[in-house]
């Protein structure tokens, strides 16, 4: 698994995908430690974005933890929660100069009715292609691929954010049972499925080679 090379379609120098676990009971410490030791030196604010939940609470909480592991670091809660805030130039402005931009989990409906293709998710490209960690946990995580769950219940998966091509996420992955994840694979075009379960994360770079945080394993089913 430490081979597993995906195909990245929008530059970046770090993404980090999370299948799930509470931070606030330590379950990704070392996931989040190593985000915050490959945050740019000179930037060292967090833009943390609710959207998937619509809990601004959440970034205080995060913020909290996050200062615990380094006392420099500053959490924004950068308000997107619906259509009208992924066009105001305050939030554009906290994500591009962020050094970590942090997606948090809730319903991957949520963060791809307010985020997919809007001045949010082009600014989110930009500030990733400059160098600033990009990092989403549970169902945010999941919508990077090319389509994702419908976690209001509809058969059909939801086009998603598309950061990696012919590619689907899963998260939090459960090995015995891949039911969604080989349903996802039934989306024409998709030549990669990606399982990541709690506690565990995988970082990917520029070149699309990858890393395992966590406790792993993911699982990883290819298209023949």
């Amino acid at each position: 698994m430490q081979s597993l090379v995906v195909h990245v379609a929008t530059p970046l120098r770090l993404l980090v995908l999370i299948g799930g676990g509470e931070f606030s009971f330590g379950e990704t410490r070392e996931i989040d430690d190593l985000l915050v030791q490959h945050m740019p030196a000179d930037r060292r604010t967090i833009a943390f974005l609710p959207t998937a939940s619509g809990s601004a609470e959440y970034a205080i909480h995060l913020g909290t933890y996050f200062k615990q592991i380094d006392g420099s670091l500053e959490t924004i809660n950068v308000p997107i929660y619906r259509g009208r805030d992924n066009r105001r130039q305050k939030n554009l402005n906290h994500i591009l100069t962020a050094g970590m931009i942090y997606l948090g989990g809730g319903v991957t409906n949520n963060l791809l009715a307010a985020l997919r293709e809007s001045p949010a998710d082009v600014a989110l490209r930009e500030a990733a292609g400059k160098g600033a960690v990009v990092a989403a946990i549970g169902a945010a995580a999941a919508c990077f691929g090319t389509h994702a769950r419908d976690m209001r219940g509809g058969t059909t998966a939801l086009p998603a954010l598309g950061w990696l091509a012919n590619t689907v996420v899963d998260t939090p992955f459960d090995a015995e049972n891949d039911t969604m994840l080989r349903r996802l694979m039934s989306v024409p075009g998709t030549q990669l499925g990606l399982g990541i379960p709690p506690r565990t994360a995988l970082a990917i770079r520029a070149d699309g080679s990858t890393e395992i945080i966590g406790r792993g394993p993911i699982a990883a089913f290819r298209k023949s």
